[in-house]
């Protein structure tokens, strides 16, 4: 093929190319604009107990995505005896992205627990948690250690003796015999 003649392929193929990029422009542009648009302007707040005495809060989008920035969640609780705590402001934890945990704020008890947080991300959240002193794990049962009576594992040397005692005299007696031969 000339030179001229791969100029003409190449000059059809980007040719192709632009009209396809062109006529496929406009149909993009009304996808995005028919889209509805994300509620960027609200959070999906998961609030449940951690076990003890604190609170764990998971916030995403609403429309299921991790949520990338931080954002300043405040935590009320209402809790036996109408005691009241809060409000108290939460800090991002290192375990993921839109991870939150209060701490040990709570006592002992029912709490009606409510995290908010402001605009442009404003959105509230209410669960009920039951907080428990927290536990501290069982501590280790003693292991009594004992020595054996009959020495332990110190009668496996003369073993390992004997057994280089007959390495050593079978490879002297093969040298013996091996010799003999070539005599």
């Amino acid at each position: 093929m000339s030179v001229t003649g791969i100029r003409k392929v190449l000059a059809a193929v980007f040719v192709g190319l632009a009209l396809t990029l062109s006529a496929a422009a406009p149909a993009v542009a009304q996808a995005a604009q028919a889209a509805p648009a994300a509620p960027a302007d609200k959070l999906k707040l998961t609030v449940a107990g951690d076990g003890a005495e604190g609170v764990t809060i998971q916030a995403t989008h609403t429309d299921g995505r991790r949520l990338e920035q931080v954002v300043r969640l405040v935590l009320t609780a209402t809790g036996p005896d109408g005691q009241r705590i809060g409000p108290v402001q939460l800090e991002p934890q290192p375990e993921g992205h839109g991870f939150y945990s209060s701490g040990p704020v709570l006592s002992t008890g029912t709490w009606k627990v409510t995290v908010s947080s402001p605009a442009p991300l404003q959105s509230k959240a209410t669960a009920t948690v039951q907080a428990k002193a927290a536990q501290s794990p069982p501590a280790p049962k003693p292991v009594a250690v004992t020595k054996p009576a009959d020495g332990g594992g110190a009668d496996w040397w003369p073993f390992a003796a004997a057994g280089l005692v007959l390495v050593a005299a079978a490879m002297g007696v093969a040298m013996l015999f091996g010799r003999r031969r070539t005599s």
